[in-house]
């Protein structure tokens, strides 16, 4: 059965329109369970920051990949990809249909897509680390771009970490770096959903959203994870957690770095880049068939992909015979 997966930037309602779809496609015979990827809903105790669904509004559906993680861990695609997929060869095995939602478009990629993680060499690592600070990481990125030009045009000399992962993949695997990289290959069927709005009306959901986040507890879910070293009473945020959008900023505002207000404000601005970054990922796959989030019979119309997916006439379903590509604002 092809898997479903509905994508796109944050605050553009993915989380409600999986949960529509699942209701509108699951039957008695044929249920429908939800797999997240949402890189950050992985954590236990992230839920408002995160604007994870609460059980109670779950409408009786199963989710995968939800509290599967400790805030102190630290995220791994490779481990989600393992588990992740193993959730979606359950949900076949049990004649179920899965929809994946979620707006991490590397966690997306890494479910539904063909790509292979390379494995790690911790002395090649630290001797890359090494030369790194002995010699500059400007020397580490010039070797790069003689080994794999794509590779270090697209990570730029700035990022030593990705410059050393880089250099560590081509000495293991003696190949270019990119050619470990996700290709647009589904390894299921699957179609993907695209949710956009204009640029106005994702500004509003996204203050809308950053007033609910404060107004229903975010300030205490963060000081009941964080660790007391980070302003808070818990057993603490990871690297990772400590960084997801929301948790990153109020623990700033502990540090002394800046007011509740500013706090707030750079919740609501963040939150926006993200968006526009989600809309530049999943806005380079042409596979994704755009639909406008604030469309009144948008569930309608994601049926009908989903429709078209599943008799295999997708593309005559789509306008000009291929996905349509949007882009935020369009």
């Amino acid at each position: 059965m092809i898997v479903v997966a509905v994508v796109g930037p944050t605050a553009t309602g993915k989380s409600d329109l999986a949960l529509d779809l699942a209701q509108a496609l699951g039957t008695d015979r044929t249920p429908a369970e939800i797999v997240n990827a949402d890189a950050y809903q992985l954590y236990r105790g992230m839920d408002v920051g995160t604007a994870k669904a609460p059980p109670a509004e779950r409408r009786g559906i199963v989710h995968h990949q939800l509290d599967v993680l400790d805030p102190l861990q630290d995220a791994s695609v490779a481990r989600y990809q393992e588990s992740a997929r193993a959730d979606l060869d359950a949900i076949a095995g049990r004649g179920a249909r899965a929809v994946v939602v979620g707006g991490s478009g590397l966690y997306v990629r890494a479910l539904l897509d063909t790509m292979d993680f390379p494995g790690t060499d911790a002395e090649v690592r630290a001797r890359l680390e090494a030369r790194a600070e002995a010699e500059g990481r400007r020397a580490l990125h010039a070797e790069l771009a003689r080994l794999d030009p794509q590779a270090a045009d697209s990570i730029g000399p700035h990022n030593t970490r990705r410059i050393v992962r880089a250099l560590e993949v081509i000495e293991i695997t003696g190949r270019p770096y990119t050619a470990n990289l996700p290709r647009q290959e589904y390894v299921r069927p699957a179609v993907q959903i695209g949710l956009d709005c204009s640029r106005e009306v994702l500004d509003a959901r996204v203050a809308g959203r950053v007033d609910r986040m404060w107004a229903t507890g975010l300030v205490d879910e963060v000081r009941s994870l964080a660790s007391p070293e980070q302003g808070g009473t818990g057993p603490g945020l990871g690297v990772t957690a400590a960084r997801a959008v929301g948790y990153a900023e109020v623990l700033a505002w502990w540090r002394g770095e800046h007011t509740e207000d500013q706090a707030r404000e750079a919740v609501t601005a963040n939150t926006r880049r993200l968006a526009r970054k989600q809309m530049g990922w999943f806005g380079r796959d042409p596979r994704v068939h755009w639909l406008d989030a604030a469309s009144p019979h948008l569930l309608d119309e994601a049926r009908a992909i989903v429709a078209a997916a599943d008799a295999g006439t997708l593309p005559d379903a789509i306008a000009g015979g291929e996905p349509v590509r949007r882009s935020l604002g369009s």
